[in-house]
Order: C-alpha cells, then sequence, then structure tokens
C-alpha cells in the first residue's frame, strides 16, 4: 500500500485530535517515534500513541495548518505551521508506512529553537 491512503487517513486522525483509540487503528505494532528534542527513538505503539495524542493535544489548535505535502512510495513529508503563545513555528512530518498501509515510522522536526523550546514544554506537561 502507498503512502497515498495512509495519508488520508492519518488527516482523519490528526483533525479529529489524534485520539489514542484512533491512533491505535492506523499505527503499526512495531512504530517508532523520533521526536525533535528526545534524544532516543521511542520504540513501539504504546508510546507512539502517548507522544502523537500529546501533539493532538498541544498542536490541535485552529491555527494548526499543513502547508506542503511530498509522498512517495512508503513515504510522506507534510510541512506544518501553527502559533502556540504568540511563537509561530514551522516543522515537518516524516512518515513511512509499512506493507499494510500502518504507520511505522514517525519523525517531527521543528524551528525555530525558540519554538521548539516552547512545544518541548507544552508537551512535558502532557507527558506527565
Amino acid at each position: 500500500m502507498s503512502a497515498a491512503a495512509g495519508i488520508k487517513e492519518w488527516h482523519r486522525v490528526a483533525s479529529a485530535g489524534s485520539k489514542p483509540e484512533d491512533l491505535l487503528e492506523i499505527l503499526a505494532e512495531d512504530a517508532v517515534f523520533h521526536s525533535p528534542v528526545v534524544h532516543t527513538p521511542q520504540e513501539g505503539r504504546e508510546k507512539v500513541i502517548a507522544y502523537l495524542s500529546a501533539a493532538g493535544t498541544v498542536l490541535g489548535g485552529d491555527s494548526f495548518k499543513y502547508i506542503r505535502e511530498v509522498v512517495d512510495g512508503d513515504n510522506a513529508i507534510l510541512e506544518f505551521t501553527n502559533e502556540l503563545e504568540g511563537i509561530q513555528i514551522n516543522g515537518i512530518d516524516m512518515i513511512r508506512f509499512n506493507e499494510d498501509g500502518k504507520i511505522s515510522d514517525f519523525k517531527v522536526m521543528v524551528r525555530p529553537m525558540k519554538a521548539m523550546n516552547k512545544l518541548w514544554d507544552m508537551m512535558a506537561a502532557q507527558l506527565e
């Protein structure tokens, strides 16, 4: 299955707030999450659900927008913008899908540093 079909599912789940029960449907059991601030990859569906649902809570406001999408084979790159407490965020989600169309790898990169620090503070509060 190509990333194009998986991206449609990702958009459905993300636009609904990245609820854990919805993420469970679209993540591979051995999914891995790469945070822009945590040094080690977070391995396993339960950890990925924790990070992505926290991100849905923090970033899921009206100002979040995907502004560019590149899909190639089993991979997709989605560029996003957002504003958190007056700080402009620009970032990308790099997503790989397995042969079943489930997300197997999810990497987030955020800029500028001020935005990454704000995002980390807000995410840490959600993950406690």
